[in-house]
């Protein structure tokens, strides 16, 4: 399957999930506690079923790491390439109804994000991403066509940076990390949508100096690749993929990690003086 018939898949099948999840999301949530306390609602649900049936149907050689199916302990083995889904990023926004939630599906290739989609479906926003070949985004149709635009990371202003932080986990440490640099703007959004913001050149940073899992951050990675800028951990080194048998955390948890737009936030010049 070429890159791009890959891409136009998983936007399907992203769109196919939103629906599911928008039919739950004003009546019944069904929200339950998981084992480690964290929420998961009967969207989760749906939407991870939609999107496990349709990679089985077009990719049924390549394993799927997905939120629900490890939290109920079914992980496969993983080669060199394998799928990352969570099928609703940001459920505190869903349960809120705030509109900031997403479907996220990703490839993994040798370790990094190649292919990566990021659609918020109450917000009608969606974009994807190929590395080496560049990003994309739409506003869906309410009959679910995409108008497309090319989208990419932007210069940083003079007049400082534009900074997107998590709404629900702003953490010391990351609030520490944002006052390192000449900040002109700082905005609060909730799931993967901070990767777009950056992605699309409506932010310059999102740092991340608090816990997340490999599904919360792979589909966002691949988009802001694709769109010219990175993922780093705090040490600068690229983000990676499929970490198991971990000495100091669980398997497919991340490291702090910070995604920048159109410089280098390790750089010297960066930073304030």
């Amino acid at each position: 399957m070429s890159s791009r018939s890959l891409a136009d898949e998983l936007v399907a099948l992203a769109l196919s999930a939103g629906r599911e999840i928008m039919a739950i999301y004003d009546g019944d949530q069904g929200v339950v506690s998981k084992a480690d306390g964290s929420p998961v609602t009967a969207a989760d649900t749906a939407a991870e079923a939609v999107i496990l049936a349709g990679l089985r149907r077009f990719a049924p050689d390549v394993p799927v790491v997905a939120e629900e199916e490890v939290a109920a302990g079914r992980v496969p083995e993983i080669g060199r390439r394998f799928f990352l889904v969570d099928p609703l990023d940001g459920t505190k926004e869903f349960i809120s109804r705030n509109g900031e939630f997403t479907v996220n599906i990703a490839l993994i290739e040798d370790g990094a994000p190649v292919t990566g989609v990021v659609y918020a479906p109450a917000l009608g926003d969606i974009c994807i991403g190929t590395v080496g070949e560049g990003a994309r985004s739409a506003q869906v149709g309410s009959d679910g066509t995409c108008d497309w635009s090319d989208i990419r990371v932007r210069a940083v202003s003079p007049a400082g940076l534009d900074v997107v932080a998590s709404r629900s986990h702003l953490s010391p440490e990351t609030k520490a990390f944002i006052d390192r640099f000449v900040v002109r703007d700082m905005v609060s959004a909730g799931s993967s949508l901070k990767f777009c913001r950056v992605a699309t050149g409506a932010a310059d940073l999102y740092p991340r100096l608090a816990r997340t899992m490999e599904w919360d951050t792979a589909a966002g990675d691949a988009v802001l690749r694709a769109a010219g800028g990175r993922v780093t951990t705090v040490d600068g080194e690229l983000l990676r993929y499929g970490k198991r048998n971990q000495a100091t955390d669980t398997d497919f948890a991340n490291p702090w990690f910070v995604a920048a737009g159109g410089f280098d936030p390790f750089a010297e010049t960066a930073r304030p003086s």
